[in-house]
């Protein structure tokens, strides 16, 4: 029983402080790491040169005068070899005190077993720190995939999958960071409490400043603030930083998440559509050089389709956005896609592409968005009632939108009237209309184009993750049933 296993580790504490002995030391003696000790195990095994590694005890085998513990620390794993004439009677210490998943210092130099397993020969050692609870394999296992994600800390030491795309997320983040400044973009931070959020289609969450006496919401994107940058005159800028939507759960959606959102200045969603391509492919590359022997990691095709929003909907369900709400609606039945009684064709059209978008599997740009949906996007000079907008899906994925940013506070006064119109209605997402922002844009935003690319959903397209869970390292979780 677990309860049995924890109460023997509490005597185990217990006796070591009688003994004088700190369970939990605040300075240690390490060298290096586990890999540094084996990239210079051949120079310094002949220097004979005492090595203090540090790490999780992973596995104790033998007893009595000769004991293998294996540890790991975030870099590797190395076999520790304890024998009791090198030891004398510290070897029974080991053995009446030490567990599965403690922490240990071990003092020794390098040394080659028979069989040819790289070691280090102990000759001191002492705790750094006892864990009352076992590692789940030795009583019952991580199976249930829900524990997984809220014991996020064992699931990283039990699945080596987990913590490789940790290290993959990490690296594709700096990456996509490092080619933007190469490119001469700057970053910067915005309020994540807003007095009025905007930026995107969503409900927010909503809290309060006490002081102040003050509602305030967290933000569900800053693009309302990165543009007033550009009224300012920053001409290239880019944020990474959380968002918030009070939203369902599912394999896309997590109520907290990863953006990146990213504006030019002087440049169109033409100039943005050929960035993300070349940012991606070059963050593809360096991924393959870095995690070489990777089974996660995907490689991106050159090639790259593009379609046009209407074209995509007309050759899946027979209809076009000047085709009647009752024939959009009947055609949403028919497909089982959720819509409300508020909702227009443009609203409607948008739910059934969502449905079909899972089976893009190559990098595709769909393009020209019907106005109505995007608020903040640059009208078509051809077509005033579709946008110079854009989405890159890539394995069923949104993962990128983007668009050629309105700028004509008068027009964009009206799309915030319509979107007042919609919320009065019931439409919980509909965009506020924001009074400082119009101004702002009053005083003249240059041309520009922006974007938002999803990071969680970005790393799960990298590693073939079935679902954001699997790539956000504490996604929210649903409470467990009593």
């Amino acid at each position: 029983m677990l309860s049995d296993i924890v109460q023997e580790r509490i005597k185990k504490l217990r006796k070591l402080k009688q003994l004088g002995i700190n369970p939990y030391p605040e300075v240690t003696k390490r060298s290096c790491t586990i890999t540094e000790a084996l990239k210079h195990f051949a120079i310094w095994k002949r220097q004979k040169k005492n090595l203090y590694l540090c790490g999780r005890i992973w596995a104790i085998r033998g007893h009595g005068k000769l004991i293998f513990v294996d540890i790991k620390d975030q870099s590797g794993k190395i076999q520790l070899i304890l024998k009791a004439d090198i030891l004398k009677d510290k070897i029974q210490f080991f053995q009446d005190f030490f567990d599965r998943g403690d922490f240990i210092e071990a003092k020794g130099t390098l040394y080659l077993t028979k069989r040819g397993e790289k070691s280090l020969l102990v000759n001191d050692f002492r705790i750094l720190a006892k864990s009352l609870r076992p590692l789940p394999k030795e009583w019952y296992g991580l199976k249930d995939v829900e524990e997984r994600y809220r014991k996020r800390y064992l699931d990283l030491l039990e699945n080596p999958e987990v913590k490789e795309r940790i290290l993959i997320r990490a690296r594709i983040i700096n990456s996509i960071r490092e080619f933007l400044i190469e490119k001469g973009y700057i970053e910067v931070d915005t309020p994540v409490l807003q007095t009025k959020y905007g930026g995107a289609s969503a409900r927010p969450f909503i809290t309060r400043l006490e002081s102040l006496r003050m509602k305030l919401y967290l933000r569900i994107a800053p693009e309302l603030y990165l543009k007033r940058l550009l009224i300012g005159g920053l001409e290239n800028i880019f944020e990474i930083g959380k968002n918030f939507r009070n939203e369902g759960l599912d394999r896309e959606h997590n109520p907290e998440f990863s953006m990146l959102e990213l504006y030019s200045a002087y440049k169109t969603r033409e100039d943005l559509m050929k960035l993300i391509k070349q940012l991606f492919l070059s963050v593809s590359r360096k991924l393959k050089r870095e995690f070489p022997k990777s089974s996660l990691i995907i490689s991106l095709p050159r090639k790259w389709n593009t379609i046009d929003y209407e074209k995509f909907l007309f050759a899946k369900t027979g209809l076009t956005l000047s085709d009647s709400n009752k024939k959009w609606r009947k055609k949403a039945q028919e497909l089982g896609v959720k819509i409300s009684p508020y909702d227009n064709t443009e609203k409607i059209s948008d739910n059934i592409f969502k449905k079909f978008r899972s089976k893009i599997v190559t990098p595709t740009f769909v393009i020209n968005q019907p106005t109505a949906i995007s608020p903040l996007a640059k009208p078509l000079s051809s077509d005033p009632s579709k946008t110079a907008r854009f989405l890159l899906i890539i394995n069923g994925w949104e993962v990128v939108n983007g668009f050629s940013e309105l700028n004509d506070p008068i027009e964009q006064k009206k799309r915030f009237q319509e979107q007042a119109r919609l919320k009065r209605k019931g439409d919980e997402e509909a965009h506020p209309r924001d009074e400082e922002f119009l101004e702002a844009l009053e005083y003249g935003m240059p041309p520009a184009a922006g974007l938002g690319i999803g990071l969680d959903r970005l790393v799960a397209v990298f590693t073939s993750a079935p679902s954001l869970k699997e790539v956000i390292i504490f996604p929210f979780m649903r409470p467990k049933k009593k």
